[in-house]
C-alpha cells in the first residue's frame, strides 16, 4: 500500500483529521504533494497554512533529492518505531515533523531563498518545539525521536543512520567561532535525551552519548560517553564571558 493510500485509511478512520489538517488525501498527487500538505497542517491560521503549503512544494519541486532524503528518514524512522507505520509517522510524529520541516527549509536555502528558509524554519520550529538551522547538513536515515527541545547549529554535520533523542543541543561553546563550529555527529551515532554537545568537535562512528552527558571534547568511535561534569575554574583569556 502507498504512502498516500496508508494517509487516507488513516483520514477514513477518523475523519476529523480532514479539519485538523486542513486538506484530504484526495487532493494531493504525489508523495511531494502529502509531505507539503502535512508540514501545512502544522500552522493553525488557514490563510498562512496555504502559504506555507505553496512555499514547501515550490521548494521540493526544485530538489528532488530533498524529497528522496524525506522518504528515507520516513521509513527509517517508522521501522524504528515498531509500533507504528510510515503514514502514522508523517501525521503523528513531532520528530520526524522537524526533521521534514529542515528538508523543507534546507532545499530553499539552496536554492538561494534565504530569507524563505529562516522564515520557514522559525515558523515550523515554533510548531514544534525545535530549531534546526537550514544551513546544518544533515544525512539520510536521522531518526528524531520525540524532536521536543532539539537545536542543532548552523555548522553542525550529521551523517548517516544517526538517532537523536528529546532535548539535544549541538551548539557552539562560544570559543572556536571560525569554521566550523558544531560539532560533526558520525554515521551511526546515538544521542541520548538532554545531551549537550559543544564546539567544533566530533563524535565518531557508533558512538554513543549517555542521556544528559555535557560534551565537549571528541568521542572516538564505538565509545560511549556519560555523565554532566562541573567544575570550578579560573576564567582563561579567550573563553566566553557573556555579551556585556
Amino acid at each position: 500500500m502507498s504512502l498516500i493510500e496508508d494517509t487516507a485509511r488513516l483520514f477514513h478512520k477518523e475523519p476529523a483529521l480532514a479539519a485538523l489538517y486542513g486538506f484530504t488525501p484526495g487532493e494531493v498527487q504525489s508523495n511531494t504533494d502529502l509531505l507539503a500538505a502535512v508540514l501545512a497542517g502544522l500552522v493553525p491560521d488557514a490563510q498562512a497554512r496555504g502559504h506555507v503549503r505553496d512555499l514547501v512544494s515550490e521548494a521540493f519541486a526544485e530538489d528532488a533529492g530533498a524529497v528522496a532524503l524525506a522518504l528515507d528518514d520516513l521509513a527509517a524512522t517508522a521501522e524504528r518505531d515498531i509500533s507504528t507505520n510510515a503514514a502514522h509517522v508523517l501525521l503523528f510524529a513531532p520528530g520526524y515533523q522537524g526533521l521534514l520541516s529542515y528538508r523543507a527549509s534546507r532545499a530553499l536555502m539552496m536554492a538561494g531563498r534565504e530569507t524563505a528558509a529562516t522564515a520557514l524554519k522559525a515558523l515550523l520550529g515554533r510548531q514544534l518545539g525545535m530549531d534546526i538551522a537550514p544551513e546544518a547538513q544533515i544525512g539520510r536515515r536521522v531518526w528524531l525521536d520525540h524532536g521536543l527541545g532539539v537545536v542543532i547549529g548552523r555548522t553542525a554535520i550529521i551523517e548517516d543512520d544517526v538517532c537523536i533523542w528529546h532535548g539535544v543541543t549541538l551548539g557552539s561553546n562560544f570559543v572556536s567561532m571560525g569554521g566550523r563550529r558544531h560539532p560533526l555527529i558520525s554515521k551511526g551515532a546515538v544521542l541520548g535525551g538532554h545531551s549537550i554537545v559543544l564546539g567544533g568537535i566530533d563524535i565518531g562512528e557508533n558512538a554513543v552519548v549517555a542521556a544528559g552527558a555535557i560534551v565537549t571534547k571528541s568521542v572516538p568511535p564505538g565509545k560511549t560517553v556519560y555523565g554532566p561534569k562541573a567544575s570550578i575554574r579560573d576564567r582563561k583569556p579567550g573563553s566566553f564571558r557573556g555579551f556585556t
